[in-house]
């Protein structure tokens, strides 16, 4: 019952009937909220006294030399009475004037916000194209590095190596793909047993009696990835390292190692 109600109150039919403007349907549908519902009562109240002080504001009083002569004649004749009338031309041009005014501001503010919640919807609208481009743009550069990484395993100069863990590592299997010609190197992440949290896999590259830092490897690599490709490389090995920046390999023992072909 409440929003029938409401929603009659946020029509302009007591607007329309203040100012006689409803037809005869209207009129009855209006006169029946008003002695039916307290509320539309007060409402149709509330109008109707902001209608009246608005229709006095706009009133024009006339110069006393008018009422002088008025207030003579009225001596001279005798006098008439007169059947009140319910409203006066004037106060019904000044209630229609100011319910005009009313409903123009109500008109005002609703295009307003309807095209404030159309601008935002727009940007709305542009804000998840530019997220769904940013989103193909990302796809299609992760598509091209496969497909590159795809390219690379099917050459025919690409070798693959395959690094198996030692006692000190069991599960450890790592597949590594390098190519010469091309000079690139891959390495494929297969399983890595869990270490401490102050240790890391690192894997190095054996340069003539040297061994070159080629990264660290972790479980959350487990995918194929390159690392720096290394001209004349012996060998590839994974030793256990603490956590750190190390360029030289402090163990001699590592827990995978592998002999690299020598291009003559």
């Amino acid at each position: 019952m409440n929003e029938k109600i409401n929603t009659f109150l946020n029509s302009d039919l007591l607007s329309k009937y203040l100012i006689g403007q409803t037809t005869a349907s209207e009129t009855l549908e209006v006169e029946h909220y008003i002695s039916e519902y307290p509320k539309v009562k007060k409402a149709y109240q509330t109008l109707q006294d902001k209608l009246e002080f608005t229709a006095q504001l706009n009133a024009v009083k006339a110069p006393k030399l008018v009422l002088d002569n008025v207030l003579n004649a009225l001596d001279q004749k005798p006098v008439v009475t007169l059947k009140p009338k319910r409203t006066k031309k004037w106060y019904s041009l000044a209630i229609a004037a100011s319910v005009a005014a009313l409903l123009f501001a109500a008109s005002s503010t609703y295009l307003f916000n309807q095209n404030k919640n159309l601008t935002d919807e727009n940007q709305t609208i542009a804000d998840e194209i530019f997220d769904l481009r940013s989103d193909i743009a990302n796809n299609n550069s992760t598509l091209n590095q496969l497909l590159e990484q795809f390219k690379q395993l099917n050459n025919p100069e690409t070798e693959k190596y395959v690094l198996k863990g030692n006692t000190r590592a069991k599960n450890l299997k790592t597949v590594a793909y390098i190519n010469p010609k091309d000079k690139k190197s891959m390495i494929d992440v297969v399983s890595l047993p869990k270490l401490p949290d102050d240790k890391v896999y690192q894997i190095w590259a054996e340069l003539q009696g040297k061994m070159v830092n080629l990264g660290v490897l972790s479980e959350a690599d487990r995918r194929l990835q390159e690392i720096p490709y290394t001209e004349d490389a012996l060998g590839l090995s994974i030793s256990i390292e603490s956590k750190g920046a190390i360029q030289v390999r402090p163990n001699d023992t590592p827990v995978a190692e592998i002999s690299l072909k020598i291009n003559d």
